[in-house]
């Protein structure tokens, strides 16, 4: 019978391997390869509700930093319009952060952005297309996760039919008007905001738009649910039922302009469920952060309905919210 020997190594042997596997180990500063600072990396990672001092004026903006593969960190940022921009890379390095992206809808040159990590806040500056550089601050955006289901509260109208008492305008004028119980924008002008603010909520909307006219519902002011001439486009992130830059509709079912069309939204927290004439084009996805345009960036707050107005023409009617009587 053979007797199988079983072999113990010498403690010098696995300190030799030890150094073996450290030598080769990519954690390794040689051959050019640079850490990946997990601790200092994650700690900038995450989404971040940015403010934007533009003369003494508080402009909204978003940040989202996250990693890719080993050693890289890329995300996504958000101005005061247009969509989310991806970034290819953010650099950081003892606790400096900076970035660059191409233009979006301005002219120049790129958008570089430079900032300084302390605790739990970001502040830094920005330098805009038109050659200007302001300062910004940021603070972790909220999660807004709900740990139970909402509880409905009545509906509530929000357009009586016959004014426009619970709006105002946000421009200095009101092209807004009331006619055979609709609410008209009949050109491009301000935007138009309830009086009330609200957290999680049901709403139904209807809305008519002339051919190539452009609007959006923006949801606490914040999120903006895409309306457009969009009959017969695919269904995609800037096309009626997207959120605007964030979240493509499952399919297009736009109907012809000048035609009557409805939502039903429901938001949750981040949580957004979208049905677009009768059939649900969203369902239950996340909203990462503020869209272009925003009131604010203030994600923990509640916030108003605003209805965009200075894209063309749009009508509305029968605007019906149901909020929810717990958070």
């Amino acid at each position: 019978m053979k007797i199988k020997t079983v072999q113990f190594k010498s403690p010098l042997y696995c300190l030799l391997i030890l150094t073996f596997v450290a030598l080769v180990s990519p954690s390794t500063t040689k051959a050019g390869y640079i850490p990946y600072d997990t601790a200092m990396s994650s700690s900038l990672e995450g989404r971040w509700d940015i403010t934007i001092n533009v003369a003494g004026r508080e402009v909204p903006s978003w940040l989202e930093v996250r990693h890719s593969g080993l050693r890289t960190l890329v995300g996504d940022f958000v101005g005061s319009g247009g969509s989310a921009r991806p970034i290819s890379k953010v650099n950081f390095e003892g606790g400096k952060m900076s970035f660059t992206i191409p233009p979006q809808w301005e002219t120049g040159n790129d958008v570089a952005v430079e900032g300084t990590l302390q605790a739990n806040s970001l502040t830094g500056t920005i330098l805009l297309p038109d050659g200007k550089t302001y300062n910004w601050k940021g603070v972790r955006a909220p999660s807004l996760r709900r740990t139970s289901q909402p509880v409905w509260g009545k509906p509530i109208k929000l357009f009586n039919g016959t004014d426009l008492k619970g709006w105002h305008p946000a421009g200095a004028v009101n092209q807004w008007k009331v006619v055979n119980g609709v609410m008209v924008s009949p050109k491009s002008g301000s935007n138009l905001v309830t009086d009330n603010s609200f957290t999680d909520f049901k709403l139904h909307i209807e809305f008519r738009y002339d051919k190539g006219s452009n609007s959006g519902v923006y949801l606490r002011g914040r999120y903006e649910l895409q309306i457009a001439d969009s009959k017969g486009l695919d269904p995609v992130k800037d096309q009626l039922g997207g959120l605007y830059g964030f979240i493509a509709p499952s399919e297009m079912v736009a109907r012809q302009a000048g035609e009557w069309q409805s939502y039903d939204i429901t938001l949750v927290g981040r949580m957004l469920t979208v049905t677009a004439n009768g059939k649900m084009i969203i369902c239950n996805q996340e909203i990462p952060g503020i869209t272009g345009g925003a009131i604010d960036s203030k994600e923990g707050e509640p916030g108003p309905l605003l209805l965009q107005g200075d894209h063309g023409p749009i009508e509305f009617r029968n605007i019906v919210i149901t909020p929810a009587t717990n958070k």
